[in-house]
């Protein structure tokens, strides 16, 4: 750490220089106040932040949840260069009371809330003086009835749905009368008539003088609720508009950098059935799980099967059955005529049952292994890889190479390990690992979560070319857009029950809803 000359005035600025982390270079200028009155003014420590490649929009939201406001008057004096996870170590050493202080408030895209303990209990956990249980539970109450976000402060979190948590996250907000709330791709895991509800809310703070930073690559959610719209691509300002005078493709142009290319879809030819879930069932694998309850599917070679709903209805219990990670019953899960329901993923894999998990980190790969490391942990069987006892690794390399041109895959090169690659760009490496070995089934679970307009679009029409071959694909996602845009048909699990599974063509978004609410079929209009 290099410390700054000590000033009279006792201010400091925070600098480091040197260290080394996953993200991009950020230009930081850090200069003490030179003045005891602006110190006082100004807070003893002064950073700003002048731009460079963060790790997507998100970190920007957490920059400004971290580090007290009030920097206007600060002037720069010198320059370092620092990589991304660097700077955010800086800012953590910060203070987010003081954030808080200063009326800033955020709601994160994953829950930062303690499953065992009541609304209550999480919401007074996040609060700098909460008051005591019995008014605090009448504040949640009153703020919740006032924003049309009805919650019950007496409830365990663990047993709300995803939809009734991020409440919990926007009271807890809402009761530090916050003078900026940001929002990190609030609607990621809402119904459609929840993403309403949010956007009613969201206008009434609005109204009444909350500025709101709404971070999404959602692009007609932006056009649809904010009034001004930046757009950053890796991690600088390339672009300032006012959304609903934009159109959806010219904002993901701009988020590109290059013409944008939508996946297409082609005519192709449906086969014989591939694989049949036989009534499903699954104990939950932990007290806030969820278990599955008499699934019931069939997929033919060459459909892609899309399968919506809130997060925690049993997503992640599906793929660990199809994948081989969690046994059933034999018959449960038959595929081209043989049972595997209790077979482990090796054996599956060797029948060219594929699977991607959404947690990428510590599940798809492991973080420390490099890529071409990384290609050996579902590559063994199909490519030959492993030979009396000996790794390949001339084809191990050659295998990581191809994956890398073909998804474009920005990395130094097959040696680099999976933790140092970006969110999208490690998602793109994993989807092109299981694509390229030419699977008869695969399950992808949220196949484009975190990654940019571009690297979506192209893990969309992987996944299109991919079911063009005759491959069957189950595209487990909460991206309703995505299932929309490349799936034959649709089901929505609702607490580990899956509905009637219906063709794309046609469906409203009001139908979703419903399907995803838990709706049975016979319910759902026509």
């Amino acid at each position: 750490m290099e410390r700054p000359r000590r000033r009279r005035d006792g201010a400091r600025a925070l600098l480091r220089d040197g260290m080394r982390a996953r993200g991009g270079d950020v230009a930081l200028r850090v200069r003490p106040p030179r003045r005891r009155r602006a110190a006082r003014e100004h807070g003893r420590h002064v950073l700003v932040l002048l731009g460079g490649d963060l790790r997507g929009p998100a970190h920007v939201g957490r920059l400004l949840a971290a580090v007290p406001l009030g920097l206007a008057g600060a002037r720069p004096r010198r320059v370092r260069h620092v990589r991304g996870g660097a700077l955010l170590r800086c800012l953590r050493e910060r203070r987010p009371r003081a954030a808080r202080a200063a009326g800033v408030a955020m709601v994160f895209q994953h829950f930062s809330l303690f499953n065992a303990l009541s609304v209550a209990e999480n919401i007074a956990l996040g609060m700098e003086s909460p008051a005591p249980q019995r008014d605090l539970a009448e504040q949640i109450k009153t703020v919740s009835a006032n924003y049309g976000l009805p919650l019950d402060p007496y409830r365990t979190v663990g047993n709300l749905s995803a939809g009734e948590r991020q409440r919990v996250e926007i009271i807890r907000c809402l009761l530090q009368n916050p003078k900026l709330l940001i929002m990190d791709e609030p609607t990621s895991v809402l119904t459609p008539q929840e993403v309403e509800i949010l956007f009613t809310t969201l206008k009434k703070l609005s109204a009444e003088g909350t500025a709101i930073l709404y971070i999404s690559h959602k692009l007609d959610e932006i056009r649809q609720i904010c009034d001004q719209a930046t757009i950053l691509r890796r991690g600088k300002n390339v672009g300032h508009c006012h959304p609903a005078e934009t159109t959806a493709r010219d904002l993901a142009e701009m988020m590109v950098g290059t013409s944008f290319t939508s996946p297409t879809r082609q005519s192709r030819e449906i086969g014989d059935d591939i694989l049949h879930l036989n009534d499903l069932s699954l104990p939950a694998p932990s007290a806030f799980g969820t278990a599955l309850k008499q699934i019931n599917l069939t997929v033919k070679a060459g459909e892609i099967i899309g399968i919506g709903g809130v997060a925690g209805n049993g997503q992640d219990e599906l793929l660990s059955a199809l994948s081989g990670e969690v046994k059933t019953t034999a018959g449960s899960i038959v595929f081209n005529g043989q049972a595997i329901g209790d077979q482990p993923p090796g054996s599956r894999r060797s029948l060219r049952v594929f699977s991607a998990p959404e947690e990428r980190l510590g599940h798809a790969a492991v973080p420390d292994m490099s890529l071409t490391e990384n290609t050996l942990i579902s590559t063994t069987n199909q490519k030959d890889m492993i030979r009396n006892g000996f790794i390949n690794w001339p084809k191990a390399r050659a295998f990581a190479e191809q994956v890398i041109e073909a998804f474009d895959v920005r990395t130094p090169g097959p040696g680099s390990a999976a933790q140092s690659l970006s969110g999208g760009n490690l998602q793109k490496f994993v989807i092109g690992r299981e694509v390229m070995q030419a699977p008869h089934l695969l399950v992808v679970n949220q196949p484009t979560w975190g990654v940019d307009a571009a690297a979506a679009a192209a893990i969309r029409q992987a996944l299109l070319d991919l079911a063009q071959s005759g491959a069957a694909v189950i595209v487990i996602s909460q991206d309703l857009d995505e299932l929309l845009e490349i799936c034959d048909y649709f089901g929505a699990l609702n607490a580990g029950r899956l509905s009637e599974i219906r063709p794309i063509e046609g469906l409203k978004m009001d139908q979703i809803g419903l399907m995803m609410g838990g709706a049975d079929s016979a319910e759902v209009p026509q």
